[in-house]
């Protein structure tokens, strides 16, 4: 800690983490409960990566996107969760300002990355039932590819910029964070009073992150949804929202989930419903999607089918 007393606070070159509880007893079967439920993360998006890679009929755009999702959450959760682990069963380690902005930087880059992904998800599936005549020309693979490198430069470039801001300012004791990673709100908290401009702006963007996807997110499906309408037959709309049934469960589990979070005001941080948020976002969320992905795919499932098979027939030769 450093006093200036020329403006009479004490500002802080580290932060302490507060943890989810101070009851050892109760730490270590939240340990035991998260560990499961991220090794079940990397289990199911481990298997979409596999399944998408080696089956030759996943080579299209819906699961190339599917796939880079997959890859996008599992570095997401390995920003947060190894660490949330670790201290639910050691004791509390200061945070220099360094490893907490390194942290924020690669949480929000990759974020942002998934809500981009989300996006390109419903523009494809918007082109593939809107204007199926055009698909081949419009998602040609170099199109796709594009789609995706520009949303994992969005993510990073959009992270920089805030993260870059947010540790720009100057922050005050007392140094506990009530959160369990460093996450934008809850590091705004600590900011020293007479920024509240630049705060404004950050929160701001921030939401705006958030809303103008989701909101485009919404004009791709209400498109779908009147070329549903003018189909010929049932049989045509029931497929056509077949495939898109898994991606909008996702899509308001993700976006629901954020906009509360990062919606809410500043004061309110520290009154246990942000660590409640947060687990379903970092924790509950990536584990349930690509359990969706798969229970709902008629697709994936075949083809999961067929990778056991191998392996089956590779094994008993």
């Amino acid at each position: 800690m450093v006093h200036d007393p020329s403006i009479n606070y004490t500002m802080v070159n580290e932060f302490i983490l507060l943890e989810f509880t101070s009851h050892p007893v109760l730490g270590r079967l939240l340990f035991g409960l998260f560990l499961i439920m991220y090794a079940v993360t990397l289990a199911g998006n481990g298997l979409i990566m596999a399944v998408v890679w080696a089956d030759p009929l996943l080579h299209t755009p819906m699961y190339l996107f599917l796939g880079s999702l997959s890859y996008s959450e599992t570095a997401y959760t390995l920003v947060v969760i190894p660490r949330m682990l670790c201290d639910l069963i050691a004791p509390q380690r200061p945070l220099p300002l360094a490893s907490c902005a390194t942290q924020m930087f690669f949480f929000v880059a990759l974020g942002v990355t998934d809500c981009l992904l989300l996006t390109v998800m419903a523009w494809d599936r918007y082109v593939a039932i809107c204007h199926p005549l055009h698909y081949g020309t419009l998602m040609r693979q170099q199109m796709c590819w594009g789609l995706v490198m520009g949303s994992l430069c969005g993510g990073f470039t959009l992270s920089s910029f805030l993260t870059g801001t947010v540790f720009s300012l100057p922050f005050c004791a007392p140094k506990y964070i009530p959160h369990f990673f460093c996450d934008i709100p809850p590091v705004l908290s600590r900011v020293c009073p007479g920024h509240g401009t630049t705060e404004v702006i950050i929160i701001t963007l921030v939401a705006m992150v958030l809303i103008v996807p989701f909101s485009f997110i919404m004009l791709s499906y209400g498109c779908i949804l009147m070329a549903s309408l003018h189909m010929r037959s049932a049989q045509c709309c029931r497929k056509a929202f077949s495939t898109c049934g898994a991606h909008l469960t996702v899509v308001f589990l993700h976006y629901g989930c954020a906009i509360f979070s990062y919606a809410r005001p500043k004061g309110s941080y520290g009154d246990g419903k942000d660590h409640i948020f947060a687990v379903s976002y970092t924790v509950l969320i990536p584990m349930l999607n690509p359990l969706i992905y798969t229970l709902r795919n008629n697709e994936v499932k075949g083809a999961l089918r067929k990778v056991m098979t191998w392996r089956l027939i590779l094994h008993e030769g």
